[in-house]
């Protein structure tokens, strides 16, 4: 089924099969499997504190929310909290490195994966160079101050060019990428062991700075504006911006295929880290007021150049993406400010975080119930279904069981019909829950806009927020109302966590997610925009032609099952 014979639109919905034992057990680029729940939780905390509480915090502080700041990390950490519940399920189901690029790419298609993959890699990218260029002041402090730095080391302006670089941040990004070559399990201790000095300095500053601000009553702290300095677009727009200071946990999705019991260990991680990084954040702000694996996923699928998928045979990590990512990384961090950064990766944040939710809804509603077969296995499926047609017609039937052949063609004919009526049934099933789906994405994107363009006339802002929330209303009622697919309880691997109080969950992360991304603001977006009109072109010159899943026969899943069954006891491989 490539592309001459459906397109470029069946190419943008190609979908990829969950990547199973049968795919380990074939070999190729894998990662070695090593992390447990401890080292999960040092991951995701020590990949979210970081410049978000010793620098952004401030920033918004000034800019957005004011006192409102407190508020703006608890919506941000509801939202993220949405999320995590079903980024929990998809990551035990679908434990492969890639987190939602690669739950996308298994549920929605290979588009929407493509423009996901692209956006984490900024996400990764920038956010690296963000925790670094905000390290980097208060390293200085160690040496006295800040132009008490070493010459090579100390922020310079470059005014030809209106610019402040950072040697320093640079060098911390390559330092941490040489640590990451080394491999996952001695990148994830040293990293267990400054998330662990990175808390206590936190508990310090929380203890500390609530001893002296209520025993001062903050002396000198005032506000004209009173608690909500910017109103309350004030306070979401700094949400908006502070979710970059949730991008945590999914990291720790990212590593699912490094993690010895994915099913268990997974949603421990993610909640733990979740739960201890919102709490840390909104005390401080009371007192105060991952990466390559995505490259490496998308080469593996062949949408990137295979450089990015070489995993090295000593470290069992992907070496080359991770010094490509990490000089990329360091150049932002020697240019740019954690001002500039900041709103970027939300935008990849909150992408990835709505397109899971989605995914979830895809996965329980209507599931793939066709898997792509690779072109080596063709000829099986060839075989396979000569053998059905012969079966179909049967052997010839002499004048003596006539009678009797006549009795089972009867029963046959009531069976085939019963199959069909359940067949038709369950194919308007499945037609109404992708149209529900559709309406909830649709009627949110509405609502949620024209709720937040305050230039537009009232009345017509009214229409608009009308019609977008009846066309949610309309899809979250119909999910309610129909059964949930069948097929979800063999989608992957089971026996791991399942998201509750689907539809609602998933619906109200769509909301809260696609809201805060329209509040992060036009400078944002546009920088965002050209990133992935980049994307665009990659894909539509390289990508597209070069997927994996160019040759592919998609079948039923039984039929997979049967084919990739035969192939193993014949000795074959796939």
């Amino acid at each position: 089924m490539g592309l001459e014979e459906g397109g470029a639109m069946r190419a943008l919905m190609r979908r990829k099969q969950v990547d199973s034992d049968r795919v380990r057990a074939a070999g190729g680029h894998q990662l070695a499997k090593e992390l447990s729940v401890t080292q999960l939780v040092a991951i995701g905390v020590g990949s979210t504190i970081g410049a978000g509480v010793y620098v952004l915090v401030g920033t918004v502080a000034r800019e957005h929310a004011g006192p409102a700041l407190t508020l703006s990390f608890l919506i941000a950490g509801v939202a993220a909290a949405l999320s995590a519940f079903c980024y929990a399920e998809l990551a035990s189901r679908c434990p492969s490195a890639g987190s939602a690029y690669h739950y996308s790419y298994i549920c929605v298609g290979e588009g929407v994966a493509w423009l996901i993959g692209w956006a984490l890699i900024l996400e990764y990218t920038i956010g690296g160079s963000a925790v670094a260029r905000g390290i980097s002041p208060n390293l200085a402090l160690f040496f006295g101050g800040q132009d008490s730095l070493p010459w090579f080391l100390a922020r310079h302006e470059l005014p030809w060019f209106d610019l402040v670089v950072d040697p320093c941040a640079a060098f911390l990004v390559l330092v941490v990428t040489a640590l990451l070559c080394k491999g996952i399990k001695e990148s994830s201790f040293v990293q267990g062991v400054v998330t662990v000095l990175n808390c206590f300095v936190m508990l310090f500053v929380i203890i500390a700075g609530s001893y002296i601000g209520f025993k001062t009553g903050w002396v000198g702290y005032k506000v004209a504006g009173g608690f909500f300095p910017y109103g309350a677009n004030g306070m979401l727009a700094g949400s908006a911006t502070v979710f970059f200071a949730y991008i945590g946990f999914d990291s720790v999705a990212s590593t699912a295929e490094e993690v010895k019991n994915p099913q268990r260990d997974l949603p421990l991680g993610i909640g733990t880290a979740l739960s201890v990084c919102c709490s840390l954040y909104m005390l401080v702000s009371v007192v105060i007021v991952g990466l390559p694996r995505i490259l490496m996923a998308m080469a593996r699928d062949g949408l990137l150049p295979s450089f990015f998928s070489d995993v090295n045979q000593r470290t069992q990590v992907p070496v080359k993406s991770t010094i490509v990512t990490g000089i990329c990384a360091a150049c932002l961090a020697f240019f740019m400010d954690v001002s500039q950064l900041a709103g970027m990766v939300s935008v990849g944040t909150l992408l990835a975080f709505t397109i899971v939710a989605v995914s979830i809804l895809i996965l329980r509603y209507a599931p793939p119930d066709e898997v792509p077969l690779p072109s080596s296995l063709e000829a099986s499926f060839r075989l396979s279904q000569e053998y059905d047609e012969e079966k179909v017609r049967g052997p010839p039937v002499d004048a003596n069981h006539e009678q009797l052949s006549s009795a089972v063609e009867s029963i046959n004919d009531t069976l085939i019909e019963k199959k069909q009526d359940t067949s038709v049934e369950e194919s308007k099933r499945r037609k109404a829950a992708v149209c529900s789906i559709s309406s909830v994405c649709v009627g949110v994107v509405v609502l949620t806009t024209s709720a937040s363009f305050t230039f537009l006339p009232f009345l017509l802002r009214c229409f608009f927020c009308v019609f977008g929330g009846l066309l949610l209303l309309a899809g979250l009622g119909v999910l309610c109302y129909i059964d949930q697919d069948d097929g979800r309880h063999s989608f992957g691997h089971s026996g791991g966590f399942i998201c509750p109080f689907v539809p609602l969950l998933p619906v109200m992360c769509i909301l809260v997610n696609t809201y805060l991304l329209v509040n992060l603001g036009g400078g944002t977006w546009m920088r965002v925009g050209v990133w992935l009109v980049m994307g665009v072109f990659v894909y539509i010159f390289y990508g597209r032609t070069h997927s994996s899943l160019t040759d592919v026969v998609y079948v039923p899943v039984a039929q997979a099952e049967e084919i990739y069954g035969s192939s193993s006891s014949s000795g074959f491989v796939a």
